[in-house]
């Protein structure tokens, strides 16, 4: 059996798409690639909040599977909608391998090292919200485009924020000044992971896909995801979440939710034991957080701030 795995172009998309092929034919089955170009592709000096955040990346890929054009659709899983109303109906998240490093790095200079004022450039809003609150003096430029253009524009005596697993998985290890661990900045939800969706009826390419699956990195990803879907699909504010899942299948949840300027930030904390769900889990998270951590306040407030059409 041959899968056609749809795969945005760019070449860290490539090398994830590969990847999930090398696994595909490790397991038996025969692999080859479908390149798409998406939206967040196309317009790649706007803002990712301007193209609707979440799914900029993935649509078209989704549609690839969707109209027949492929099996399955690689993704970075935090690339992927976690609300379900926004999710696309007849797919299915069919297989999380084996996470990479979830954690996000400074290019140019340690934080430590960044002079006041320093520039410090990136396109999420989850990392500028969390750099402000580590470094209230410090001021931010946007980023945009792959990860060669990325990398072109360090500013000087700054810093870029990427993320720790693209510059790995494209041998660009020397460019990190500095790994930020999940105690300094928490990462997006899903970072590090690769999804794979295919059609909810397709049981033998279900069949295939989880052989790929990796039980840890899944209940890692689905609990962060949780998190994330009890936000509700109209929250911009920056979100993180980071679960880890211990030897005796324990999982640790650490949700994080703050307003732009990085002014406020609520961190709650969960945990459950290796039988819980983790989606659960994630929700119960985000109600904590949302009704005894004040992040309700934080979203309606953000509501209330937003210009009116």
């Amino acid at each position: 059996m041959t899968l056609r795995l749809a795969t945005r172009s760019s070449p860290l998309a490539r090398w994830q798409a590969e990847h999930v092929a090398g696994l595909l034919r490790a397991a038996g089955a025969g692999a080859e690639l479908v390149f798409v170009d998406t939206v967040g592709d196309r317009e790649g000096d706007r803002p990712i909040r301007e193209l609707g955040g979440q799914g900029a990346f993935v649509k078209e890929v989704q549609s690839a599977v969707l109209d027949g054009r492929a099996d399955v659709a690689v993704h970075s899983a935090k690339d992927l909608p976690s609300n379900p109303a926004l999710q696309a109906p007849g797919l299915v998240l069919a297989a999380v391998p084996l996470r990479g490093d979830p954690r996000d790095a400074l290019v140019g200079r340690r934080l430590d090292d960044l002079p006041p004022g320093a520039v410090v450039a990136t396109g999420s809003s989850r990392r500028r919200a969390q750099m402000a609150d580590l470094r209230p003096d410090l001021t931010f430029a946007e980023l945009r485009g792959n990860i060669a253009t990325r990398l072109g524009k360090v500013p000087g005596s700054g810093a870029l924020v990427m993320a720790a697993v693209a510059l790995a998985r494209l041998g660009l290890e020397a460019h990190v000044a500095e790994v930020l661990e999940p105690e300094v900045m928490l990462p997006q939800v899903g970072q590090g992971a690769l999804a794979a969706e295919c059609r909810a009826g397709d049981d033998e390419t279900l069949a295939v896909l989880a052989g790929l699956e990796h039980g840890p990195s899944r209940r890692a990803v689905d609990a962060e995801r949780g998190y994330l879907a009890s936000l509700g699909g109209g929250c911009e504010l920056p979100a993180a979440a980071y679960a880890t899942v211990a030897a005796d299948g324990r999982l640790r949840l650490r949700v994080l939710l703050a307003t732009l300027d990085g002014r406020q930030v609520l961190r709650h904390e969960v945990a459950g034991d290796a039988g819980a769900d983790p989606t659960a889990l994630g929700l119960a998270a985000g109600q904590a957080l949302l009704d005894a951590g004040g992040g309700r306040a934080l979203l309606e407030g953000s509501v209330a701030a937003s210009p009116r059409p």
